[in-house]
């Protein structure tokens, strides 16, 4: 427990955590955005589950993948414009 407490690290060592830290919440929001991909367009584009995907699944699949992507994309920047007008507040 010990090693948790940051009053003892160095500046370096508090900005390497801080890397690390956002790095993994990278990670778990890339992870995060490839399941709801995953199970929003399979519900959407997959009527009748089977071995392969038809062209027509292929086709819609890509083009929900991308709506979703752009979604995300626009979500995400709107969201940073807002934490740094919030920040330049303070």
């Amino acid at each position: 427990m010990d090693s948790l407490q940051t009053g003892s690290l160095t500046g370096a060592q508090k900005e390497e955590l801080m890397d690390q830290l956002k790095q993994q919440i990278a990670l778990a929001n890339a992870q995060e955005l490839l399941m709801k991909i995953t199970e929003k367009c399979f519900k959407k584009c997959i009527t009748k589950p089977g071995t392969s995907l038809d062209s027509s699944e292929q086709k819609c699949i890509a083009m929900c993948m991308d709506r979703y992507m752009d979604s995300w994309n626009i979500v995400s920047r709107v969201y940073g414009n807002r934490i740094q007008r919030e920040r330049q507040r303070m």
